[in-house]
């Protein structure tokens, strides 16, 4: 997945004037997880409530 420089900036902009490097890879990190489930809504690769609850279901019988 692309970034663009403007997002990025945004997330740095966001950051306390001192951080960590482990905090600026777990923000880069959550963002892109957002980005990525953000893009798969918009591309309609989405499960209903019903359906989560079925696969759930079969997984905790096993």
């Amino acid at each position: 997945m692309n970034v663009t420089k403007a997002k990025l900036e945004t997330l740095i902009k966001e950051l306390p004037d001192t951080v960590d490097i482990e905090e600026v890879m777990y923000r880069l990190y959550l963002f892109h997880k957002i980005e990525t489930g953000e893009a798969a809504i918009e591309e309609g690769k989405t499960l209903s409530h019903e359906e989560t609850m079925k696969r759930l279901s079969k997984k905790w019988e096993n």
